[in-house]
């Protein structure tokens, strides 16, 4: 009997070495500008087999490491045709295992998708917080955590049908453009729903949705005229990831001997990436350091790491046929590591559009990281990072519009100020401006509710040089403090759950003092879309008197097409003598109210009431 169950036992065992478990990327595609391909092949024991392909395919090396479940296998598939192809995995003459592996054809004009641009208005949303399309999804049973919405810090069971049920309300917005925080698989046992600490990085979270279920999300957006981005987190993935529980080698991540699992938290200091004085010390402390404990932090120094993923994000790219990446944490990435990613991505996508998260708080630090960054260039270093985040624009917009009276430096004198530093950006229309996002305090919980406070901030957001970025439910008011828990800056967006006693979705849903800020969300977005001279145009400013500020946006080579904005920053209504912007007013004797439509006189006086705004088009 006891022979019986040992014989069985090393049959089971034997018929499972050899089996290939996983092959990553799952398929690929022809034709592409690098032809060469390195897959990722895990099973129990695989590395003892020879792969064997078939004669369309030129094996250019196979490599192993000191983890034998994994075999990586470089391509060349350079002229290879769409279509499945075999692959054997053999000891001697023996097949122990095959698999067909698939090659599509890419879609027309693939390499040359546009990305995002200054043309667009982002919204930014936590699916999990946004809306709920499909309460059978809300727990899964390959998932750990369960929903609770009654926990602040649980799931609450927002989902990728929810944000495609919703996107004619983005739309309305007139926002042209939709960046999701991660939606890939999370499957840590709590806190998981802000999609940070991937556990895999080729499969959608199945609370949110499936793969297919991604791709109809691009699908629609396109349908009405829309573009997509998605949260990419290179720098660290999620402790129960699967490749983090049987590491190919252990230099895939940064170990730290002594500490749990390897983990050393980040000392988070960014600066030390470009401080000529930094100690290797703190500078090993940032990028190697983890983010937190349920976040490995990777080694971008590894070449199978980098490659891995590049080819992740290319394949994403293509299966679900992006217009942009926003990437997670990028100084905290390898530099050189990072670098090579972003470069190899934008060679195969030379018009897409990707932009890295530099929260930083000073204009030099995140004019490093944009590509071709004259300051960058003094240290011999070129990210090839064609967007970053104007975080110090950011930091001010609560300092300024809580400031009614101007003393030297205060109130709009900071917006006129930070922008005297904008000859730093070598691409100032590619800067995402935002006023707040997931990470930071509601700008409405700022402004204490205070809705002329919003409006003089978002006329100044969208009529700037650059990317104007808001964040879901800002524009219906919603409040939000850090400081009582990031659920607390992360609610529900009211009407996007079966039961909810108000759907803000809906006109006939929103209370008087949200259509206040939607309503005028939706007329100043909307008019911005059309406006190429806010896209593309020169800025011209006059220093701000008495909390006023004014400036222009213009088309040097065509002076006749131009919009000039006044900020009223005070509490009391205001005179201005137009004769000291006459450089910008040129000949232009009235201008359209953008949002009134009304034709408002350009004479020698412009009265300007309390807390508002002025946006005339001078064409």
């Amino acid at each position: 009997m006891k022979y019986n169950i040992l014989l069985l036992m090393l049959m089971v065992l034997t018929s499972s070495m050899g089996q290939v478990q996983r092959v990553e990327p799952p398929y690929w595609w022809t034709d592409m500008k690098n032809s060469e391909l390195q897959l990722l092949v895990h099973g129990n024991q695989i590395s003892e087999l020879q792969p064997e392909f078939t004669p369309e395919i030129t094996v250019k090396k196979i490599e192993k490491t000191e983890n034998p479940n994994y075999l990586f296998i470089t391509l060349d598939t350079k002229n290879v045709q769409p279509g499945n192809y075999k692959i054997k995995f053999k000891k001697g003459k023996r097949t122990i295992s095959s698999i067909d592996y698939q090659f599509l054809e890419r879609r027309e004009g693939s390499a040359d998708r546009k990305g995002f641009d200054s043309s667009d208005v982002i919204y930014l949303l936590m699916p999990d917080r946004f809306a709920n399309g499909n309460p059978s999804n809300d727990s899964h049973s390959k998932t750990i955590e369960l929903a609770n919405r009654g926990e602040q810090g649980g799931r609450h069971g927002g989902d990728i049908q929810g944000i495609i049920d919703h996107l004619d309300y983005i739309d309305e917005l007139g926002a042209t453009t939709l960046w999701s925080t991660p939606l890939t698989l999370d499957n840590e046992k709590t806190y998981s729903y802000h999609g940070y600490a991937c556990s895999d990085l080729y499969q959608m979270d199945p609370r949110y949705g499936s793969n297919k279920d991604f791709v109809r999300l691009t699908e629609e957006l396109h349908q009405r005229g829309m573009k997509h981005i998605m949260d990419y987190v290179p720098n660290h993935w999620g402790l129960s990831h699967w490749l983090i529980q049987d590491l190919p080698a252990q230099d895939w991540l940064h170990y730290w001997e002594g500490g749990e699992n390897g983990f050393k938290r980040s000392n988070y200091i960014q600066t030390s990436q470009m401080d000529p004085y930094a100690s290797t010390y703190d500078a090993e402390g940032c990028m190697d350091g983890w983010f937190d404990y349920t976040m490995p932090d990777m080694n971008e120094s590894n070449p199978m790491v980098i490659n891995y993923l590049v080819q992740n994000a290319i394949w994403w790219i293509e299966s679900a046929h992006l217009d942009g990446m926003r990437v997670d944490t990028y100084p905290y990435n390898d530099k050189e590591g990072i670098t090579e990613w972003v470069t190899r991505v934008m060679e195969e996508y030379p018009n897409l559009n990707i932009v890295g998260e530099i929260f930083m708080h000073e204009t030099p630090h995140i004019a490093f990281w944009q590509k071709d960054s004259a300051i960058g260039a003094i240290q011999g270093f070129n990210s090839n990072l064609p967007s970053v985040m104007d975080f110090p624009l950011h930091d001010i917009f609560p300092e300024v519009f809580n400031q009614s009276e101007q003393n030297w430096g205060d109130g709009l004198f900071k917006v006129y100020d930070h922008l005297t530093q904008d000859f730093l950006y070598p691409n100032i229309n590619n800067l995402l401006i935002m006023m707040g996002n997931h990470d930071v305090n509601r700008i409405n919980q700022a402004f204490d509710g205070d809705v002329d406070k919003y409006k003089l901030a978002i006329t100044l957001l969208a009529t700037l040089r650059g990317i104007p970025q808001i964040y879901y439910g800002d524009e219906i008011g919603m409040l939000g403090e850090k400081s009582k828990g990031d659920g607390d800056i992360r609610r529900d967006f009211p009407g996007g759950w079966s039961g909810d006693p108000q759907n803000a979705f809906l006109e006939s849903g929103r209370t008087e003092n949200q259509k206040a800020y939607f309503d005028y969300t939706k007329k100043l977005l909307n008019w911005r879309k059309s406006k190429s001279v806010i896209h593309k145009g020169k800025t011209l400013h006059f220093s701000p008197v008495d909390n006023v500020y004014v400036y222009f946006r213009y088309f040097p080579e065509n002076p006749k097409d131009a919009v000039m904005v006044v900020l009223n920053n005070s509490l009391k209504d205001q005179q201005i003598d137009l004769t000291r912007f006459k450089e910008g007013i040129q000949n232009h004797q009235n201008g359209k109210n953008a949002i009134t439509d009304e034709t408002v006189s350009l004479g020698t006086m412009l009265e300007i009431k309390a807390k508002s705004s002025l946006v005339l088009e001078l064409n």
